[in-house]
């Protein structure tokens, strides 16, 4: 970057940063929300409402009854999984922001397991999908996690660019080979009842939010209890350091992505199992770019992971209540949510790398 400041001439670049203050994450982290409430409040206010009513009727309004804390907790069931898959990552020092091609690769796994599983025990259509959904999410994880431990090549650009090729993977699917024989819509058909995940409160809220839950605890117990996890923590704080050290950083880098892209791959999994029963374009509004967000906004820290994914399963269903209220478009919360990822990825840049100046590319 080149440019002048009061007659001064400055050259800037960008490099990665040796080391990250300890009070860098939560600086940034704060301003990324208050950056985005400011904006949120200023759209809301551009569509003619009061903007300290909109995020009442955001935050609390799916609290005062049992159908909004259940729809709220199924809004946050993908979150739960995604922002626990980019938080394991980023706790290692690779930092997915593919967890949204994952997600659908892990659907588009399942969905085949779903369209041969006539007549199968439940249990085994269960285990089945959520392995194919894994396996899916790993699979879709693995060139970039090749190419970053391999070859050096930034995994946020590679993670990135695969997330539009798995959203044209499932529409070319939907278009072709799987589009619904019956009501010639692009969507698959409806899957065989053996993959179904069952009810477990509310009539609503599925197995997969235990599945979620069980991941979590393990991530935890794994990062912060064993050998291993301490292994992780340190390719992720000091590479260089734990290179000297005799660790395996590329290797710890290449398992720990491939982990990552499973747990996204089974929210996939989740949501299709759990919820539509079939595979369709808009399987997922974005939850993995949301989990980005999630796990961000969680300091990388699980049990942090289920609160904010709860938040923002509130802000969700809460948004539809603003709507009504106070007449603003129902979308209001994905704004909401998609200002919010814009400026964490922004804390996230930061973050990663610093401006220095090039004294040797400055202008006399």
């Amino acid at each position: 970057f080149e440019g002048e400041i009061a007659g001064l001439a400055i050259a800037l670049r960008i490099v990665l940063r040796a080391q990250k203050p300890w009070w860098l994450s939560t600086v940034l982290v704060a301003l990324a929300i208050g950056l985005t409430f400011l904006i949120s409040a200023s759209l809301i206010r551009w569509a003619g409402a009061n903007p300290l009513f909109a995020f009442k009727y955001m935050l609390l309004s799916p609290l005062q009854s049992t159908f909004g804390i259940t729809e709220a907790i199924l809004a946050a069931t993908p979150l739960v999984l995604t922002g626990g898959a980019v938080a394991l990552a980023f706790r290692a020092g690779y930092w997915n922001i593919g967890a949204e091609g994952q997600l659908l690769a892990g659907a588009i796994a399942t969905t085949w397991v779903g369209l041969h599983a006539t007549n199968w025990p439940h249990w085994l259509g269960i285990l089945a999908v959520t392995l194919a959904g894994a396996l899916g999410g790993a699979s879709w994880a693995f060139i970039p996690a090749v190419l970053r431990s391999r070859l050096g090549i930034d995994e946020v650009v590679t993670t990135l660019l695969l997330n539009p090729v798995a959203l044209l993977l499932v529409t070319g699917l939907l278009n072709g080979p799987w589009r619904n024989p019956e009501t010639k819509f692009p969507e698959s058909a409806i899957l065989a009842e053996s993959i179904y995940f069952p009810k477990v409160i509310s009539g609503r809220i599925h197995l997969g939010l235990i599945i979620g839950i069980a991941l979590l605890i393990s991530c935890w117990w794994i990062v912060g209890r064993t050998a291993g996890g301490l292994k992780m923590r340190a390719v992720g704080l000091a590479p260089g350091a734990a290179r000297i050290a005799g660790l395996k950083v590329e290797k710890t880098l290449f398992t720990t992505a491939l982990a990552s892209g499973a747990i996204a791959g089974v929210a996939g999994a989740s949501e299709v199992a759990g919820v539509a029963h079939q595979l369709t374009d808009g399987i997922s509004p974005g939850f993995g770019y949301t989990g980005v967000v999630v796990a961000t906004l969680a300091a990388l820290s699980f049990p942090a992971v289920f609160f904010v994914a709860t938040v923002l399963g509130i802000i969700n269903v809460g948004s539809f209540s603003a709507s009504r209220a106070l007449s603003i478009p129902s979308t209001i919360g994905e704004v909401v949510q998609a200002v919010l990822l814009t400026t964490v990825v922004g804390a996230l840049v930061f973050l990663k790398y610093r401006f220095v100046r090039d004294r040797s590319g400055a202008r006399d």
